[in-house]
């Protein structure tokens, strides 16, 4: 919590770009929402709650400005470069780029948290990241297995808690209608039993309540779902150890019926709100930032600071300076360096 990564997460895009408005989640808000979720887990799980937060705190710590639109622009331009994957990029950061102490660089995180920052990796970063470190957090993506029980939960607190906040922020944009949202059975039920038990209820009390009943019934889905799935493995096993674990099926889940909901949730997101004409606006333009912004730097790196313009590996370099960047330094530079505002 006290890295410069975590804190510019305050101003990076979670689905809407940061100056078009205060109240909607940033990439912080939603790593802390995470970690609220996961660690409530994890002390009914009996699960190690402060590995859970670590991992939860730092699993965005890579994402570039502009969300999964800068993330996808940073890609192509390191094509033939080795890429840009943003949990690599969460465990770079973590790893070599945060400057904090005089004996290392990085962090000096566990191995356990680094693997759980590292959810998901190509056999091609796996394998170079395994020929420096054998026993590394990559090890998983070359030669098979799961993570730690830690990791997979904050795996699935991350997905729970961002199709419920963007049902949120989806209706306080304006972009998804409340009628809309009660076509999803999952969300209509829940609004639902809010309204028998409070029938005068209205406006952004009765959208919280419902969405916040929803959640906590995923929660202990999540929760029961899974304390059963280890008993039946410890039955059959005998007493787990972390070790044991990696080489079984993931553990963390939902139970079919909540899985059913939570996909479906997630379809109607992709389709009102993720792919809403306005969104894709935004993220376009933000794509044509981070594609401007690279070409730029690669083409003139004193523009860029002197530790990020003097190391041989330009190109990589370049993408961690983008990656680092918050919505609005990225606004700011590509107005610099170009002459165009592109956002009003």
């Amino acid at each position: 919590m006290h890295s410069t990564a975590f804190r510019r997460l305050v101003y990076k895009t979670q689905v809407f770009i940061n100056h078009e408005g205060d109240l909607f989640r940033t990439r912080l808000t939603h790593s802390l929402e995470v970690a609220q979720l996961g660690r409530s887990a994890a002390r009914a799980l009996r699960l190690n709650e402060d590995l859970v937060e670590a991992i939860a705190l730092a699993h965005d710590l890579g994402h570039t400005p502009f969300g999964h639109a800068g993330q996808d622009a940073l890609h192509d331009c390191m094509a033939g470069h080795g890429g840009f994957e943003h949990n690599l990029q969460s465990l770079r950061v973590v790893d070599r780029l945060e400057a904090r102490y005089p004996a290392f660089d990085g962090l000096n995180l566990t191995h356990e948290t680094r693997e759980g920052i590292l959810k998901h990796c190509s056999k091609a970063n796996a394998q170079a990241l395994l020929a420096k470190e054998p026993d590394g957090p990559a090890h998983r993506f070359v030669h098979g297995g799961q993570p730690s029980l830690e990791a997979q939960l904050v795996n699935l607190s991350d997905e729970l808690a961002y199709s419920a906040h963007d049902v949120d922020d989806g209706v306080r944009s304006g972009l998804i209608a409340l009628e809309q949202a009660l076509d999803v059975p999952v969300f209509a039920h829940w609004h639902d039993d809010v309204r028998r038990e409070f029938p005068a209820l209205a406006g952004r009390r009765l959208l919280y309540e419902s969405l916040r009943r929803m959640l906590s019934a995923q929660v202990h889905d999540l929760i029961d779902h899974t304390a059963a799935t280890l008993a039946a493995a410890e039955s059959q096993q005998g007493q787990l150890d972390a070790e044991t674990i990696r080489h079984l099926p993931p553990f963390q889940g939902l139970s079919e019926p909540f899985r059913e909901q939570a996909a479906e949730l997630k379809r109607f997101l992709f389709k009102a709100l993720y792919r809403h004409p306005r969104v894709v606006q935004m993220t376009s333009l933000g794509r044509r930032v981070v594609a401007e912004l690279f070409a730029a730097y690669t083409s003139a790196p004193q523009e860029m600071p002197t530790e990020f313009a003097s190391t041989p590996a330009l190109h990589r370099s370049v993408a961690d300076y983008i990656a680092g960047m918050t919505d609005r330094f990225a606004l700011r530079e590509h107005e610099r360096l170009t002459g165009q505002r592109l956002f009003d």
